[in-house]
């Protein structure tokens, strides 16, 4: 008896320091734990206060904070508990290096991400395409992937290495766009005329702008017909519904006028641009 109270006593101070040192270290992880979700949230609620902060930014800028402060936490949980943490981060360096080699496609989507942020071809809120690989509105561009929210409704994410590395059209980044619409009358009519219909429905729609100036005049001639071109600049946000009110109302106006219009009255280039 006397013997196991001699070892329990001789181990009692071991087991303590454990103890202590266990408890020290999950009281360390979980306030380090809760700092960094705070700080997270300061992140997003700093930038949702600033005009000057790009939307496009805050999900990465999230991210990072979040994590670089989680692991500074585990690398001091894991000294508090006596590990040697220099060895720890040669072979995090070490295994970092066999990741990256491994995941080469997931670091380029990282470098890629950086490079969207950092040159800003694109920002959330705008409506932009990838060509050849989504159209939409741009709704995050995060550390590895790029979400958009396409006119139908539906979301369509892509790894950020693809929209990196195909061209990208910005389609609101400048406050004005140009309509081009063409329509066809049958030759032997009197053009001029034609022209001055034509312009006069511009120049009376109220969502042409005044500058720069819209333009009206003849185009390529085919086989019996006379192209007539429309040329008009409206805001971003009405290129819409300007392209599909005189796409509607040319053809009437003209005909209005007196004017015959072949079976296929549009020019190829009618529907060229998108909204």
């Amino acid at each position: 008896m006397n013997e196991s109270m001699s070892v329990w006593a001789l181990w009692l101070p071991h087991i303590e320091a454990v103890v202590i040192r266990l408890t020290v270290a999950i009281i360390i992880l979980l306030i380090g734990w809760g700092v960094s979700v705070l700080a997270g949230r300061a992140v997003r609620k700093l930038a949702a206060r600033s005009s000057r902060v790009d939307p496009t930014i805050v999900p990465m800028a999230h991210t990072v904070t979040v994590w670089a402060i989680r692991i500074i936490v585990l690398i001091a949980v894991l000294a508090k508990l006596g590990v040697q943490t220099a060895s720890i981060i040669a072979m995090l360096g070490a295994a970092g290096l066999a990741v990256g080699l491994a995941l080469q496609g997931t670091l380029q989507n990282i470098a890629a991400g950086i490079m969207l942020l950092a040159l800003r071809p694109l920002r959330a809120g705008e409506s932009v395409s990838v060509v050849g690989k989504a159209d939409g509105t741009v709704e995050e561009v995060g550390l590895f992937l790029s979400r958009f929210r396409q006119a139908d409704g539906t979301q369509i994410t892509l790894p950020n290495s693809l929209v990196w590395g195909n061209p990208i059209v910005n389609l609101s980044r400048n406050g004005s766009r140009r309509i081009d619409v063409q329509v066809g009358i049958l030759y032997g009519q009197d053009i001029v005329q034609a022209l001055q219909a034509a312009r006069s429905l511009i120049e009376s729609h109220p969502l042409v702008l005044d500058s720069p100036a819209p333009a009206v005049f003849t185009g390529e001639s085919r086989v019996s017909t006379v192209v007539i071109v429309v040329q008009a600049w409206a805001r971003a946000g009405d290129y819409g519904a300007l392209l599909n009110d005189i796409r509607r109302d040319l053809p009437s106006r003209l005909q209005e006028a007196g004017f015959k219009m072949p079976d296929h009255a549009y020019g190829p280039a009618a529907g060229a641009q998108g909204a």
